[in-house]
């Protein structure tokens, strides 16, 4: 099953600055081959259940490699099984409405 997920990793205990751990969940996502776009509060990613899952999973290990001694995420997750949708396709859709 695909799923689109919108992601906030917040690594705590290790200051204010949080970007080079913004930085190295990038590379997870990459390195697993998912479809991901990174926003102002989080990033949203595409892909196999399992796939985005076991990425997430590795984001909060890396945190606690780079040691955080603490890590909270916030998840939204969305799936569909009446039609493949891509994050682009969300998004055309409402631009093509505001063009109306």
């Amino acid at each position: 099953m695909n799923v689109l997920i919108d992601i906030c990793v917040v690594p705590m205990g290790v200051g204010v600055s949080v970007s080079k751990y913004v930085v190295e969940c990038q590379r997870i996502f990459e390195a697993a081959g998912l479809n991901h776009e990174m926003h102002s509060y989080g990033t949203n990613v595409e892909g196999e259940w399992d796939k985005v899952m076991a990425a997430v999973k590795q984001c909060h290990e890396k945190m606690h490699e780079m040691g955080a001694p603490r890590c909270g995420s916030t998840l939204r997750v969305g799936t569909r099984n009446d039609r493949e949708q891509s994050m682009r396709d969300k998004l055309d859709s409402v631009y093509q409405k505001m063009e109306i």
